[in-house]
């Protein structure tokens, strides 16, 4: 399995604190059945700076670490980067740092809100040869009162990531269900775990999928894997035909 969205660079952000934890999760990792991992440590959120250059650089030390320690697990570049004005600029400067150096960008809004300007950076973004990659979408409090918004974007181009811990549901009922409907409506195309530790948020890639295929069967779970690795090689992915959801939907149990 590939995992597209992990916090496991050591001291960089609220994941990993020092190497040890690092090799922790590295471990853990491998047990869930992944064996690539895409470094995503936070960009801009008002906390951590993480431009390109230090996170190639990173991640290069930390994938010696694992060859050292004799860990089946290859990490990969990517970054997490909470949404702003100049993230075009910031990109042509060589900040920002897309997954494996494809033309997928990953980007956070806070928990409460989407910027009313989304829409017309991830049309930038594009005109730029990018593809935002929303995270965590179903965690956004906007997006759940208001999924129209996350409709639109998807319907322009935009793809968007939800958390194996969210299907699960680790985040309440609420979230776990609108995850569930953020698959049924075809908004949303990978899931990754978004793991900082190994104790109250770590991986659970496994878990998500096996209650996806106990749900939706084999194909579902097949396009998420493969859009995984259509995304390392900056292939196209699978996409349906994005639909709206209804709040009656909302409480529908998993």
């Amino acid at each position: 399995m590939i995992d597209l969205h992990c916090h496991i660079l050591p001291g960089v952000d609220d994941g990993a604190k020092d190497v040890s934890e690092s090799i922790l999760m590295a471990r853990r990792a491998v047990e869930q059945g992944i064996r690539t991992i895409v470094a995503t440590p936070h960009h801009l959120n008002n906390h951590y700076e993480n431009p390109k250059q230090r996170i190639l650089q990173n991640v290069k030390e930390l994938n010696q670490v694992l060859r050292d320690e004799k860990i089946d697990l290859t990490i990969l570049p990517g970054q997490e980067t909470r949404i702003y004005g100049e993230m075009v600029d910031d990109y042509m400067r060589g900040e920002i740092q897309p997954v494996n150096g494809s033309p997928y960008v990953l980007v956070e809004f806070s928990s409460s809100h989407v910027p009313r300007y989304t829409e017309k950076l991830f049309y930038d973004l594009q005109v730029k040869g990018l593809v935002p990659i929303i995270v965590h979408p179903e965690r956004n409090q906007e997006i759940i009162e208001q999924p129209d918004l996350l409709y639109k974007l998807v319907q322009n181009g935009a793809l968007t990531q939800v958390t194996a811990s969210s299907i699960c549901g680790d985040f309440g009922k609420k979230i776990k269900n609108f995850s569930v409907q953020l698959i049924e409506a075809n908004l949303t195309h990978f899931i990754a775990s978004d793991a900082h530790n190994i104790h109250n948020r770590t991986f659970k890639l496994r878990e998500a999928f096996d209650l996806i295929y106990e749900k939706y069967g084999n194909d579902i779970v097949y396009m998420f894997d493969d859009n995984a690795a259509l995304v390392l090689k900056g292939n196209n992915v699978y996409k349906e035909v994005p639909e709206k959801i209804k709040k009656k939907k909302f409480f529908k149990i998993f």
